[in-house]
Formats: C-alpha cells, sequence, structure tokens
C-alpha cells in the first residue's frame, strides 16, 4: 500500500512538472520563429555594442539610450565594465552616440547598472532622467537633472523603497514621482527562478512620491514595460510572459483602475508613445527562449510592434520590423521621431531605420 502511494505521488508530482514545462515553453512562445519584415535604409548605430535596454525622445529629437544592463540569466556581452547612460541627437544626419558624463559627489558610478529610463519635463523646461538602476543586484530608482550645455547628468537623488525590490522600468509623471513595474515578487535568486518558471503571477505595479508609495496594480506574470498616454489618463503595462498589454484609466489621486487587454503572439517588452499621434511602439521577444537560454549559433530575434487607435474597440496592430538575429538580438524598445525608428535591444546593439 504503501508503495502504491508513493508510486501516486510520483506520478502527480511527473505530471505536474510536465505541464508546467509546457506552459514555460509556451509563456517564452518557445517554438515561434520569424518570417523578416525589412525597413529601407536601416544602419546600425555605431558606439553601441553591449545593450540599448531602454530609450527616450525629447521632442527635441535628442534621445538618451540606457546601456550595459547586466541582468540575471541574460546574457551581458560586457559583465566587467559598470552600465551608461548614451545620447543621440536624432536631428543630425548620420547621428552617433556619445556617453554622458556622470557629476555628483554621493554616486558610484562602478556599481551603475541602468534599465528603464524615463524623462520629466518642468515648467522651466528643466529636464530630469529618472533611472532604474540595479547597484550588486538590488534596485533604486536614480534621479537625475540634464545638463544639456555640459553634455552631462548631475546625480540630484538615489531612491530605494521596500515596495520597490525589482524595479524593471519606470514612467515619470514628476521630477520625484513616477508609475514602476516590479518583475518579480521574491527577493532571493532561488525563488525568482521558481516564481518564473511556475508563472505565479505576483509581480506588480506601484505609484511612488515622496510623501506616498503603495501598489496600484497586481497579479503580472512579469510585469515589464510601462509608459502613460499623452494626456496622461491612460497607463500602458507590458506583462512580458502573459503575452499582453494591459490598458488602465489614471485617476485624480494615482490609482489605477483595469480597462481593457490585448493579447499577443509575441513577448512585449518595453513601450513607447507617440506624443503626436498617441500611438504605442513596443519592442518584443518572438521567442523568450533564446533570450533567457543565449545561443551564439541560434541568437534571439527581434521585433517591433506598432499599436494604433488602442483605445478603441478595434486597435490596429502592425508589424513594423521583424529580423532572425542576424542584425538584431533581442529587441526591448523601439521608438519615432520624424519618419525615423529607434530600436534598442536587452544586451546587443541598435539599429536606426527610416519608416
Amino acid at each position: 500500500m504503501a508503495k502504491l502511494i508513493v508510486l501516486t505521488l510520483l506520478g502527480m508530482g511527473l505530471a505536474l512538472f510536465k505541464n508546467h514545462q509546457f506552459s514555460y515553453q509556451t509563456r517564452l512562445n518557445a517554438l515561434r520563429e520569424v518570417q523578416p519584415i525589412e525597413l529601407p535604409n536601416c544602419n546600425l548605430v555605431k558606439g553601441i555594442d553591449t545593450g540599448s535596454e531602454d530609450l527616450e525622445i525629447l521632442p527635441n529629437g535628442l534621445a538618451f539610450i540606457s546601456s550595459g544592463l547586466q541582468y540575471p540569466g541574460i546574457k551581458s556581452f560586457n559583465p566587467n565594465n559598470p552600465g551608461k547612460i548614451l545620447l543621440m541627437d536624432l536631428n543630425e544626419e548620420d547621428p552617433t552616440v556619445l556617453e554622458l558624463g556622470i557629476t555628483g559627489s554621493k554616486f558610484d558610478l562602478s556599481s551603475f547598472n541602468p534599465h528603464g529610463i524615463s524623462t520629466f519635463t518642468d515648467e522651466d523646461n528643466a529636464v530630469y532622467l529618472l533611472v532604474v538602476n540595479h547597484p550588486d543586484a538590488k534596485s533604486t530608482v536614480e534621479l537625475f537633472k540634464f545638463q544639456e550645455e555640459e553634455k552631462s547628468l548631475l546625480h540630484l537623488k538615489t531612491i530605494r523603497h521596500k515596495l520597490l525590490p525589482n524595479l524593471n522600468d519606470i514612467v515619470a509623471v514628476g521630477p520625484e514621482h513616477f508609475y514602476a513595474t516590479n518583475d518579480h515578487y521574491f527577493l532571493d535568486p532561488y525563488l525568482r527562478s521558481w516564481e518564473m518558471y511556475l508563472g505565479l503571477a505576483w509581480s506588480y505595479v506601484v505609484y511612488y512620491s515622496p510623501s506616498e508609495v503603495r501598489v496600484v496594480a497586481e497579479g503580472f506574470d512579469f510585469a515589464n514595460g510601462i509608459n502613460i498616454s499623452p494626456d496622461g489618463k491612460y497607463v500602458y503595462i507590458a506583462e512580458l510572459l502573459a503575452h499582453k498589454i494591459h490598458v488602465y484609466e489614471k485617476h485624480a489621486n494615482w490609482t489605477l483602475t483595469p480597462l481593457k487587454s490585448l493579447d499577443f503572439n509575441t513577448l512585449v517588452d518595453n513601450i513607447s508613445v507617440d506624443p503626436e499621434t498617441g500611438d504605442l511602439w513596443v519592442g518584443c521577444h518572438p521567442n523568450g527562449m533564446k533570450v533567457f537560454f543565449y545561443d551564439s549559433e541560434n541568437p534571439p530575434a527581434s521585433e517591433v510592434l506598432q499599436i494604433q487607435n488602442i483605445l478603441t474597440e478595434e486597435p490596429k496592430v502592425t508589424q513594423v520590423y521583424a529580423e532572425n538575429g542576424t542584425v538584431l538580438q533581442g529587441s526591448t524598445v523601439a521608438s519615432v521621431y520624424k519618419g525615423k525608428l529607434l530600436i534598442g535591444t536587452v544586451f546587443h546593439k541598435a539599429l536606426y531605420c527610416e519608416l
């Protein structure tokens, strides 16, 4: 009888394992291959070889790019050096990147590990850059003021909070006010891996201000990119392993109410919003297995989606760019400026194309 019970439990455990394994592969879209969609006149951006995980373009065409991310379980081509923030002027005929110097006596450059970024411009046209940072595998938000003439960033403040343990992306709604995604619930690496494998969907979104910090949305299977509509009324959240983008209505007290969700056949990463049209531009991973289990002989593909009229009953989704990894590996973000498309990656290069 004891043997029968043991065999039954083993069988149940094996069935559960196989079920989770199938779910894990499905969530990573492990079997998908892309059909290439090319754009005219695409060029790799000189000076970017170790990632361009997130980017933000100002109305004047200056683009901030976070580079050199080191993220647990993800490939890095430059694991022994700190990350950096790059500046690119998209008004130039053949734009190149410049590394922004960082000033501020209390900021540790040696452990700088930038991830998601966002800008806020105040009434005096001062530009603040908020950067998700992972110094020594922790999570902070670094607040900088952009000094355009000096081409540098002045470090103003480091923000830490118990509700910001596993930060991924951020969208600024004030100089020190933002929404941010936590892509995991657990801090412990072992528990994080099981959380992801089992698809616990315990990640969440936080609203932060100096006077108030609270969870405003939860139940995500790897909350990733986040952004806001041009009128400030709606917040968009990418749920990476559920292949969804969620639309939330933002209220005057900063709470969020779920409005709708869109499903995709790809892992949606960072979201950029065209300030003129309100269109969403999304950097995507067609096959997440190739991102999390890197093989140089079979590299991760890249994909860019444009979503028009997302608030209507029939949003229009267009696959604008797709490539199998021979040119661009692991796209995470895409943004437009005056008919040009800038595409960033988690650990690889960046591509600049005409639309």
